[in-house]
């Protein structure tokens, strides 16, 4: 067994981990090696394939994520944005306060990661690459000091409350000069441990804010303690004056206690709602074991594999690359994949897939993708991104979250000014109670806590969101358009007979149009290639030469025949392979050969067939039950494609579409004012998808990272369209919720605090219960999606609407 050497990023990864905490350490310049950039970032708008470049330094702009540390709120954000802003060469820095991660973009000609990253520490905040195994170690290092001051504050707070009850509850003369001195000063002491320790994370932020000339929401909560804590340390010092008629100490420690207590179960709850990404991030092992060429085996980091190796995999691990079964038999979870838990069998040359896990035994995998070629990088990818976001309406609560701050530390000097001449010691609590009880956490969690709760939800059952925006977008959407070909109909077509033209074989024509379908991933193309396997049927002395995709018709194809004779070969629609449209409603792909310019030669036909998705049916009918109206738009014969809208309870439909008819389709829509969803296969629906308010792209065989959807669907399910649908309504209905709940609080506290009406324990309870309340609002969403309820009156609703007489076109489609 060998034990290699740490290279220079992971000996980085080290030194912050043996630190314990989330900081830049000395040797952070190492990053600026350009061969770590692809570890935790790819060149800007591409996709995660694209990561591992030739020369990174030929890269006009980066895209880097990093974990951030020290964050308590939304303004801290928005302090970390303005930092990277001011760094020349950033171009762009999106900071999620939920999730504690940002997406820097910036220019390698102008600035190192050195650099900007320095920005981050030295406005007070930590920062590490986003490699999240080692940010898991670090959160709980920071989950077991929470838990400690909360702890300390607890205690803390009962002792100082046994000290201070005689005061409250004894009658004129009962308690001595001497004996109400003493508890104050036993109390004095007791609060020493609650200031220095359990509010430390109150003052070094504020320390900060004060450093770097900003605001944040731990400001007007630190100094609401230091002046309860002055104010009563006055007390003690001196009983005759100004602030000795009484002490806070119980009401310090019992607010320290409350907001801890508050800020304690957010961040148990936001690393619940934030496991889905943490989860999928985690799945790849450290380290996997390499067949030598002498046919030992060495242990390595997964970072250095590359394709051709051979792995082997023990019981329980993940699997580190996308590669093929070479020895042994298994099953693995892939509910990675596909959202669900049912184990899959794997045998000698299947197919296993990076983070998918091993259940069986030790097995042997030939590695062909590693790192950011892997399904599972773009998985991430998709993943990172939404958590990086900042939907409409948290980017609102931010902006109006600094200015409410400034407005919250003026109100608390009035009020302080209004009552000083009176009693300074209540004038100064009155300022305090202000400043703790209107700090506007709830508002900065309403929004961003809700989203990535239902964008957690939603991956751990096979649904990636690529833009949390979408969320909302979709809640508004009344009406949906289903592509047909893989989206309604069953993933795998069938070759049910093959047709040669008069002069050919059916076994030629079966391999030649296999030849040509292999380099597509349409559904039709795969029916043809499994066919020609199935039959073991191939094209020997046949070569091709180069092949192209035409949205929406077919395949393009120069091959070589055996004499090296070079043939022009279309495969695809009739229209385009120069064939007359069938009249029997059947479904076939044509061969033809190019002649000229226009002229084609048939070389023969294959007849396909192909069924509608058994949840299909129900899907339809749960989404027209919710409000939405169904259309069905599809390149393929008008007969078919209203036989299948007859079998799925679909009324709008429209036939032999291109995807241009599809856009004009989809535009005609949002011109009646109507809130689009599209749903297609993600292959040759790009414009459509892109062009709608919010689109899925559904299949396994979405390539992932050119898709150009708001959300992906991994599975099989036709049913998480609706579901998803559902959650996001109901996701805008939570978000709703908290906005009215947070501005409501503070509408109603803020005048109960000038007024001197709530002391400043029962602030500090009302502001952990106000964020508190947000947070478990916005877990609701964590739970299962929503159950797909389809009434008989839906279903019979349903019929007549395709029993009907047709309804007339869409606008724009011929």
């Amino acid at each position: 067994m060998s034990h290699e050497t740490l290279n220079p990023s992971q000996a980085m990864e080290r030194t912050v981990l043996d630190s314990g905490r989330l900081e830049v350490p000395g040797n952070i310049a190492l990053l600026d090696d350009p061969l770590e950039w692809g570890s935790f970032g790819r060149p800007a708008g591409a996709p995660a394939a694209q990561a591992d470049v030739a020369d990174p330094l030929q890269v006009p702009l980066w895209e880097s994520n990093v974990v951030l540390g020290g964050m308590h709120c939304a303004t801290c954000a928005l302090t970390i944005e303005e930092a990277l802003r001011t760094v020349p060469g950033v171009q762009r820095a999106d900071v999620s306060g939920s999730t504690h991660r940002a997406k820097v973009q910036w220019n390698p000609s102008l600035v190192r990661p050195s650099q900007w990253m320095a920005a981050i520490q030295k406005a007070g905040y930590g920062v590490l690459p986003a490699r999240d195994a080692h940010a898991r170690e670090l959160r709980q290092a920071e989950n077991r000091r929470a838990l400690w001051r909360w702890l300390v504050a607890g205690f803390c707070m009962m002792q100082v409350m046994m000290y201070a009850w005689p005061a409250y509850d004894a009658k004129p003369g009962d308690l001595t000069l001497e004996m109400e001195t003493l508890l104050r000063w036993a109390s004095w002491v007791i609060s020493i441990p609650v200031v220095l320790f359990a509010c430390g994370p109150f003052f070094r932020s504020a320390w900060r804010d004060l450093r770097t000339r900003s605001i944040s929401m731990d400001l007007p909560v630190a100094l609401g303690m230091l002046i309860t804590f002055v104010v009563s340390s006055m007390g003690t010092f001196d009983p005759a004056g100004p602030f000795g008629k009484e002490v806070y100490y119980d009401s310090l420690t019992m607010f320290v206690f409350f907001l801890l207590s508050g800020r304690w179960l957010e961040l148990r709850l936001r690393d619940k709602t934030a496991g889905a990404l943490e989860a999928v991030m985690n799945r790849l092992p450290d380290s996997v074991e390499r067949r030598l060429p002498d046919g030992g085996w060495e242990r390595v980091t997964v970072r250095r594999l590359q394709a051709g190796d051979v792995v082997r995999v023990l019981a329980g691990e993940a699997f580190p690359a996308d590669g093929q079964l070479v020895h042994g038999q298994t099953h693995a979870d892939e509910a990675l994949l596909t959202g669900e838990s049912t184990a899959v069998r794997k045998v000698v040359g299947d197919t296993v897939t990076a983070g998918s896990f091993n259940l069986g035994g030790p097995v042997e995998v030939a590695v062909d993708m590693v790192g950011a070629q892997t399904r599972f990088a773009q998985i991430v990818e998709l993943m990172e991104s939404a958590a990086s976001q900042k939907p409409r309406l948290a980017q609102l609560a931010d902006r109006v979250a600094k200015p409410f701050l400034v407005v919250v530390m003026l109100a608390a000097l009035a009020a302080g000014v209004y009552w000083w001449p009176s009693d300074p010691g209540h004038a100064m609590m009155v300022a305090v109670a202000i400043l703790i009880v209107t700090c506007p956490c709830a508002l900065s969690l309403a929004t961003p806590v809700a989203m990535l709760s239902a964008a957690g939800s939603l991956a751990r059952h096979g649904v990636l969101v690529r833009n949390l925006q979408a969320l909302e977008t979709l809640a508004e959407a009344d009406t949906l358009v289903f592509d047909k070909t893989g989206t309604l109909t069953q993933d795998g077509m069938r070759v049910l007979q093959v047709q040669p033209a008069a002069g050919q074989a059916s076994a030629p024509v079966l391999a030649l149009a296999a030849l040509v379908g292999a380099q597509s991933v349409h559904p039709v193309s795969r029916a043809v290639v499994q066919a020609a396997r199935e039959q073991a049927v191939d094209a020997p002395g046949w070569t091709l030469l180069e092949a192209q995709e035409v949205a929406g018709a077919g395949m393009r194809a120069r091959v070589q025949d055996p004499q090296r004779v070079v043939h022009a070969l279309r495969l695809g629609s009739w229209p385009f392979a120069g064939q007359g449209q069938p009249q029997d409603g059947r479904q076939c792909v044509y061969l033809a050969a190019e002649q000229g310019d226009a002229a084609v030669q048939p070389w023969g036909f294959l007849e396909l067939s192909e069924g509608l998705r058994p949840e299909a049916r129900a899907t339809v009918a749960a989404l027209a039950q919710s409000g939405m109206e169904i259309h069905l738009l599809s390149g393929d014969r008008d007969a078919a494609v209203q036989q299948m809208a007859r079998a799925a309870g679909i009324a709008h439909v429209q036939g032999e579409c291109s995807p241009e008819d599809k856009l004009d389709a989809l535009r005609a829509l949002q011109a009646q004012g109507r809130h689009v969803a599209m749903v297609g296969d993600g292959l040759n629906d790009g414009p459509v998808l892109a062009g709608a308010h919010v689109s899925f792209a559904f299949g396994r065989s979405v390539p992932l990272a050119q898709s150009r959807s708001d959300f992906v669907v991994l599975g099989d399910d036709l049913g998480l369209i609706a579901q998803t649908t559902l959650l996001a309504r109901k996701t805008l209905r939570i978000v709703r919720q908290n906005l009215i709940w947070a501005a409501g609080y503070n509408a109603l506290s803020i005048p109960l605090a000038v007024m001197g009406w709530m002391p400043a324990w029962l602030a500090g309870l009302g502001m952990a219960l106000s964020s508190l309340l947000v947070v478990l609002n916005a877990a609701r969403l964590t739970r299962q999606l929503p159950v797909l309820h389809t009434s008989d009156a839906a279903a019979e609703s349903a019929q007549r609407a395709v029993t009907a007489p047709a309804a007339p076109p869409l606008l724009g489609v011929r």
